[in-house]
C-alpha cells in the first residue's frame, strides 16, 4: 500500500464538481421549488407545455380545471371531481397520499408533509405558465 500524495491534477475534477454544485445551489435559490419538483414530481410529470409523461404536464396547472390536459387519459375519479387546481386544492391533494386524497386516482404518491417544501413546490408550479 502506498501513501504517496495524489498528483495535483486530480484536484481539478473536485474543483469543477464544487463549482457545478455551487452553480446548482445558486440556481435553486432563485427557484427553491425546482429542487422539490425534481425530487417529488419529475419522474412522472413535466413542466413543459404539452409534454405528458406517465402523468400529465403540469405546465399552467395552478388555476386550471382538473383533468383537462389534452392527450392525457385521466382516471374517472379525477374527471368527476369538478376541481380546479388552485393553491388550496393542490395543497390538500399533495399533502397526503394520493389514494387518501382521491380514491380511484391513477396517481401514486405518498404525500409531501413538509409545509415549506409544499409552499416552494406550489410557488414553482405557479411560475410555470
Amino acid at each position: 500500500m502506498s501513501l504517496r500524495k495524489t498528483p495535483a491534477r486530480s484536484s481539478a475534477p473536485r474543483w469543477a464538481a464544487a463549482l457545478l454544485l455551487a452553480a446548482a445551489a445558486s440556481a435553486g435559490a432563485a427557484e427553491p421549488g425546482a429542487g422539490v419538483f425534481m425530487a417529488e414530481c419529475a419522474e412522472c410529470h413535466s413542466v413543459a407545455k404539452g409534454k405528458n409523461k406517465r402523468g400529465p404536464s403540469l405546465f399552467g396547472v395552478v388555476g386550471r380545471p382538473a383533468a383537462t390536459v389534452a392527450g392525457y387519459k385521466y382516471s374517472g375519479a379525477l374527471r368527476q371531481t369538478g376541481w380546479t387546481w388552485d393553491e388550496a386544492t393542490l395543497r390538500r391533494y399533495l399533502a397526503q397520499p394520493s389514494d387518501t386524497a382521491l380514491a380511484g386516482t391513477k396517481m401514486e404518491y405518498e404525500g409531501l408533509e413538509d409545509a415549506r417544501q409544499l409552499d416552494a413546490l406550489i410557488g414553482y408550479l405557479r411560475s410555470r405558465r
